[in-house]
């Protein structure tokens, strides 16, 4: 059996990348959506991570992954109830809605 290279980790690093990046500048009214494309961005920061640490047989990318990807779970859970509260008291989540709030 064959060992996966690291071109194919980085190609789906790429491709998740792509389309969180994709996902922020083509969609722009919706905040669930911006919030999925930024953990889009950082998962395939953190594939990249992994994929080198592998490749050069070291652990402190992994351990870094680790980190982030628990920093990145408590920063989902608290824009999520941002978000649910402020539907329950404005009955929208538009990006245009929020920004009224300026000021």
């Amino acid at each position: 059996m064959q060992a996966v290279g690291l071109g194919p980790f980085l190609t789906v690093g790429a491709i998740l990348l792509v389309l969180g990046v994709f996902g922020i500048f083509l969609n722009r009214k919706n905040i669930i959506i911006i919030m999925m494309s930024i953990e889009l961005i950082l998962l395939a920061a953190n594939l990249n991570l992994v994929a080198f640490s592998a490749a050069l047989g070291d652990l402190s990318g992994q351990v870094f992954t680790l980190f982030s990807l628990t920093v990145a779970a408590a920063e989902a859970a608290i824009g999520l109830a941002i978000v649910t509260v402020y539907f329950r008291n404005r009955g929208s989540i538009q990006v245009e809605d929020v920004t009224l709030m300026k000021g």
